[in-house]
């Protein structure tokens, strides 16, 4: 018998005695197990009180037998915070691990009562402090709106200055939102669960603070250690997350990839941590083909989308889909839903014998929401090969705000694929030339040089550069 079992039973026993009888309860223990949360610790000379032995006492029965028939690896899971033992009792999706051991413990009670005084008490220490948040908020949106109807003409500074004051009026008020909001054990436990409303300034906060913490340093290392920059941009810092998956394998910056996961186009999970909507645009290029004839590399278009609207609430872009339809299937007279298709999907190969092939995605985004012109890109880009995302940048004004990258190299698969869409150069094999070396011979010295003669021809064979001799 365990020792859960042991301590449990006599709790259980007292109960079934209390649901069994008409007879009200007098027995301090049953009082003192289903008494009601109070902000005040119960008194020692507090009289006791009879009980009914309806719901209460039933359910809590029913608590205690589920206790008791729980396994005794599951309660100390609970105890020593043993992660494996733990994620069979939750998934690690809930959050924490003390998150997750307080649900396995508190069972179906909801989050905002559960029966914790220290816990109550601070909520409504965070209440007061969001009301005088709240009251901030109001007063500094009055003020906004009492600039607004003034005349530009009162300040010294005119107009600029109006709107200048404005804007960071609005950003101050955004602060306060997510001052009001930071501390609310409810939004932590949304976001924690995916639940969070990418409207709200709070949420759009956490999602930016947990991306900075992890993946914006790798994929910032990554740009750096691949020489993203200089060869491709002068100056690039990244302010969006994307992450990218082929047919549903998650691809990590960098990683070198077959060519048959990468025959179709990938999946993009872009989130923006800015209000409003935009205009993006998505490049695949690759800045590592060769050209024997030059002995130098070029740069090649892969895929081009544009006209992409966005805003922080959308996840997911399915660039399969885009590439599969035709511009006959957009809508007249306005922008489509998820984007307009300029170059098709190239699949990304490498020739046998080549270093491996950067394949970098950008995420651009367009500057004033100025749609592009499909007919200009495919008369400029069309060619695919010399692209330059510099210059694609500066001649329509974009921004470029996301970033991810994989690699490719040849293997067993690169041949059908590039027979398959028609791609030549499969019988090509690259082979590194011998350099030698510009030094002039080395003069023998030391111990060489000392048994030249030929008394030490006895101990040539211990030396490569006896005159005359070659091995």
């Amino acid at each position: 018998m365990s020792g859960t079992q042991q301590v449990a039973r006599p709790l259980v026993r007292s109960l079934r005695q209390a649901t069994s009888t008409t007879a009200t309860c007098q027995s301090r223990p049953i009082v003192a197990a289903i008494r009601q949360f109070s902000s005040t610790p119960s008194r020692s000379d507090e009289p006791t009180t009879t009980t009914p032995a309806g719901s209460d006492a039933q359910k809590l029965a029913a608590d205690a037998a589920v206790l008791v028939q729980k396994k005794a690896s599951e309660i100390t899971a609970i105890k020593q915070g043993s992660e494996e033992e733990l994620a069979k009792l939750l998934s690690p999706e809930l959050g924490s691990r003390r998150r997750r051991a307080a649900i396995a413990t508190t069972g179906d009670i909801p989050f905002e009562q559960l029966p914790y005084q220290c816990f109550q008490e601070a909520r409504k220490v965070l209440a007061k402090d969001r009301e005088e948040k709240i009251a901030k908020i109001k007063a500094e949106l009055a003020r906004i709106k009492r600039i607004e109807q003034t005349d530009a003409s009162t300040y010294r500074g005119g107009e600029v200055f109006k709107q200048k004051r404005l804007e960071s009026l609005r950003k101050h008020v955004e602060e306060l939102k997510i001052q009001a909001d930071i501390n609310d054990p409810m939004v932590k436990r949304r976001f924690e669960d995916g639940h969070g409303d990418m409207n709200k300034p709070i949420y759009r906060y956490l999602a930016e603070n947990k991306w900075r913490s992890m993946d914006y340093k790798i994929i910032t290392q990554r740009i750096h250690q691949f020489n993203i920059v200089p060869d491709i941009l002068p100056k690039f810092d990244p302010t969006m997350d994307v992450k990218m998956t082929f047919r549903g394998y998650k691809a990590p910056p960098g990683t070198i990839l077959d060519s048959l996961i990468t025959e179709s186009p990938p999946n993009l999970r872009m989130q923006v941590f800015n209000s409003g909507e935009r205009l993006l645009s998505v490049v695949v290029m690759d800045s590592d083909v060769p050209n024997p004839e030059t002995d130098s590399y070029g740069r090649r278009l892969h895929f081009m989308v544009t006209n992409i609207p966005w805003s922080p609430t959308s996840t997911s872009l399915n660039l399969h889909r885009l590439n599969s339809k035709t511009s006959s299937e957009s809508p007249q007279g306005g922008l489509p839903e998820d984007g307009t298709l300029a170059i098709p999907w190239l699949p990304p190969t490498a020739q046998k014998g080549s270093p491996y092939h950067r394949l970098s995605v950008f995420v651009l985004e367009h500057n004033n929401n100025q749609p592009l012109d499909l007919a200009k890109l495919k008369e400029m880009y069309g060619g695919r090969e010399g692209f330059s995302l510099k210059s694609f940048r500066d001649k329509f004004d974009l921004n470029p705000v996301g970033f991810t990258l994989f690699r490719s190299v040849w293997d067993e698969h690169t041949a059908e694929v590039m027979a398959r869409h028609g791609i030549p150069g499969a019988d090509v094999e690259f082979k590194q030339p011998r350099v030698h070396s510009l030094k002039p011979p080395r003069k023998a010295r030391g111990w060489e040089a000392k048994r030249q003669k030929p008394k030490y021809k006895s101990l040539w064979k211990y030396s490569k550069r006896i005159k005359g001799l070659k091995y």
